[in-house]
């Protein structure tokens, strides 16, 4: 359990390099669109400044599951993370809808400017930072095994792709598209409606326990596969924050001794324990052809 600790505060490294990231772009991007009269570049500044929440969703998460575990959260605080990023997903979801209701007000009202070029070039130099970015994330989740951090990191480099489409629609604008320019606006907006889609869903998923389907086939194929596992009358699993909880009944030879059974039960714990992210594992042993 301590490493397992310890291997969460490396994660808030990750959260943190995000959030100082996100305070830097965001300022930047907005700053420079209004500037440039840009509103992709606008649109991307405040799709930064959702991902500064849910960056410290992230980290407040992240603290909060630190806590051992106590007489009222027996498998510890490890959801704590999933809350937040739910909470952070509701955020995102209305700033970008207001993105995309300031941007279709201002092409039906025909509010259409050219944006200066310079933004564009500033909407690339912001990708290449959020691309080092979304590196150093990756590789620390990957030292860690966290699926969080790693989800963040996707983030990032979606962060850098959103900018490149600014950039795209910006330089298009240059060709007598001005109207080009509030489209990508549009997109940003949509892409950060789907951002926050897709962690509420995951969010809910995993706090009303849902589980991958494959991943319960990959968890039964490889206790099926263990010494004296003769069957499996019952498989769960549920996912706790960054974490995985297993109950399995197993069925056993009756004639063996209570002995040989539970040494059986250890090693099918000690090979679910290897696997990624499965925190405990509860066995129930049963007799082979019981009802």
């Amino acid at each position: 359990m301590v490493d397992i600790y310890e291997d969460i505060r490396k994660g808030e490294r990750g959260a943190w390099v995000s959030i100082a990231a996100y305070l830097v772009l965001s300022a930047f991007k907005l700053i420079s669109g209004f500037y440039f009269a840009s509103s992709a570049l606008l649109a991307d500044g405040f799709n930064n400044l959702t991902d500064i929440v849910a960056s410290v969703a992230v980290l407040i998460g992240l603290k909060i599951s630190q806590k051992p575990p106590d007489s009222d959260h027996a498998y510890g605080h490890f959801r704590a993370e999933t809350i937040a990023a739910l909470v952070a997903s509701f955020i995102m979801a209305m700033v970008g809808i207001q993105v995309i209701v300031d941007a279709v007000r201002a092409l039906a009202a025909g509010e259409q400017t050219e944006p200066d070029v310079r933004s564009a070039l500033i909407s690339l130099v912001c990708a290449a930072a959020m691309g080092g970015v979304y590196w150093f994330n990756r590789r620390l989740a990957r030292q860690i095994n966290n699926q969080a951090l790693m989800a963040a990191a996707k983030d990032n480099l979606s962060d850098a792709l959103v900018s490149v489409g600014a950039a795209v629609g910006i330089f298009g604008a240059q060709f007598g598209l001005p109207w080009l320019d509030t489209v990508a606006a549009i997109a940003v907006g949509i892409l950060i409606c789907k951002t926050a889609w897709d962690i509420f869903r995951d969010s809910t998923h995993n706090l009303t326990d849902g589980f991958d389907e494959k991943e319960l086939r990959d968890l039964r194929s490889s206790i099926s596969r263990i010494p004296g596992v003769e069957g499996i009358k019952d498989l769960k699993a549920r996912v706790h924050g960054n974490h995985v909880l297993v109950d399995v009944v197993i069925e056993v030879e009756p004639h063996l001794t209570v002995i040989e059974s539970h040494e059986i039960s250890d090693r099918v714990e000690e090979r679910m324990r290897r696997i990624q992210n499965v925190m405990h594992v509860h066995v129930h042993v049963e007799p082979k052809g019981t009802a």
